[in-house]
């Protein structure tokens, strides 16, 4: 009796593992289906969310209860990716400055591509959970922007979170110039780096 009662808890915990596995499985296709639709589509519902994933409605219900809830878990893995490449950006050893744009020249690749994911975003979620979850790349450039105010290479006559805030809503701007097409995202990066030294150098 004994022998049974065990064999069935380890079927019902195998069963319970693979049910795990699939709905990780779904939920991981979901939202790279959801990143890629909403980086053409800002608009894309919840039908063609689950059409390029491959799930049913239901399944895609089971594991977003809306297409707000679709939004935030893609935004919040676009954010960890960039936060992931500027923490593997920084470094102890250039100047400020030079930090700085090394930042945004190797985040760039990646953020340029989220133009239309930021639209899809600040037209679905409320505007200060989008700037709130970008508090942790932000914090990097925070941290920058102080290093170049106290070795005298960036300007202090203005706060420190207003100049990342500009910051914020430069490289912003920058995608959506690059999701409308009006600038070639090489370009678009380069002139972001130029653009961002020049507002935040000490005069």
């Amino acid at each position: 009796m004994g022998g049974r009662t065990g064999g069935r808890a380890r079927a019902e915990s195998e069963t319970g593992g693979r049910r795990r596995a699939d709905a990780e499985r779904n939920s991981a296709a979901i939202i790279t289906a959801a990143t890629d639709l909403f980086a053409r589509d800002p608009d894309a519902s919840m039908t063609d969310i689950a059409r390029a994933a491959g799930v049913g409605r239901v399944t895609l219900y089971a594991h977003f209860s809306s297409r707000e809830d679709v939004v935030r878990a893609v935004l919040r893995q676009a954010i960890d990716q960039s936060t992931e490449i500027l923490e593997g950006a920084r470094s102890a050893e250039p100047p400020p400055a030079d930090a700085f744009a090394h930042l945004i020249r190797t985040a760039w690749p990646l953020i340029g591509r989220f133009g239309r994911l930021y639209n899809a975003a600040r037209r679905t979620l409320p505007a200060e959970e989008v700037r709130q979850l970008h508090d942790p790349p932000m914090a990097h450039v925070r941290e920058l922007i102080l290093q170049g105010r106290e070795t005298g290479v960036f300007r202090t006559d203005l706060p420190v979170e207003w100049l990342v805030s500009t910051v914020y809503a430069l490289l912003h701007a920058a995608m959506e110039e690059v999701s409308a097409r009006r600038f070639d995202q090489v370009e678009a990066g380069e002139a972001l780096v130029r653009t961002l030294l020049g507002a935040l150098r000490a005069d």
